[in-house]
């Protein structure tokens, strides 16, 4: 699980219900309206359905999950891995990494290393592996399209549902009392509307490119360290390759963790 991802949820609303709560005081329930409610989200939703495919917005929830539950994975184990690759190829052969990959968790390696090993052109293995990157980045994005599209949306179905609140306030003009807590009223879709886009929906989309540009990194990593041990390059020239797709801090790490 994300810690960051629920922690900020959480803290998020946290903190805005404990202000109005100790700012509005025994008028706390004047925040709680269910038809302004049903306005900022539900309207929300529908316009997501109108300029979205129903396929892609069914898979919204999916989505989430996603940024919600996350396995970290290690840059540094990735290069580790891919440098014993290139040992075994070079003292054993490239054939031998039919028997090498076996144990290994991502289905990219696997998919590189075993074309390598087929002996299929090296431009081709390039070009297959790089049009599979480019479509992991495509359904990415969207994924995190959905959430934008929330962000866009419910600030704007706020704004509809204060001034479906401010006609009827004005409908009952003869009632001087009734002004101020009908205005109120009509003020907290808004604050709904700007919640939900604020303390969401972008941060979700935000978080799902951030999990992006995680995966096509160490899925370039991938790509790049399968062409070299292809190519029959020296170990250590792999790793010093792979390498430089890490922050100067951690290029020491990998490292490490051979020893």
């Amino acid at each position: 699980m994300d810690l960051s991802t629920l922690i900020g949820l959480v803290l998020g609303i946290g903190l805005v219900g404990y202000s109005i709560f100790t700012g509005a005081g025994p008028n706390a329930p004047v925040f709680i309206n269910i038809p302004s409610v049903l306005i900022v989200i539900g309207g929300a939703i529908a316009s997501v359905m109108i300029s979205s495919p129903l396929a892609r917005f069914l898979k919204a929830g999916k989505f989430f999950s996603k940024a919600l539950m996350h396995k970290e994975q290690s840059a540094q184990k990735l290069i580790s891995d891919l440098v014993g690759y290139a040992e075994v190829a070079r003292r054993d052969g490239i054939l031998s990494l039919e028997n090498a990959i076996r144990d290994a968790d991502d289905p990219f390696i696997i998919q590189g290393i075993q074309m390598a090993v087929d002996g299929t052109d090296p431009e081709l293995i390039d070009a297959i592996m790089n049009n599979e990157l480019e479509a992991i980045n495509e359904r990415h994005e969207q994924g995190k399209s959905i959430f934008e599209l929330l962000g866009k949306y419910a600030p704007a179905y706020g704004m509809i549902g204060t001034l479906v609140g401010l006609v009827i306030m004005l409908m009952n003009m003869a009632d001087p009392s009734a002004i101020g807590p009908a205005m109120a009223v009509a003020l907290i879709t808004t604050l709904y509307g700007s919640m939900m886009a604020n303390m969401f929906a972008m941060p979700i989309a935000d978080k799902l490119g951030t999990r992006n540009d995680e995966e096509i990194l160490y899925k370039t990593i991938i790509i790049k360290g399968v062409m070299s041990i292809q190519s029959g390059d020296n170990p250590r020239i792999v790793e010093q390759k792979l390498k430089t797709f890490l922050p100067p801090s951690l290029r020491g790490e990998t490292d490490d963790e051979e020893t």
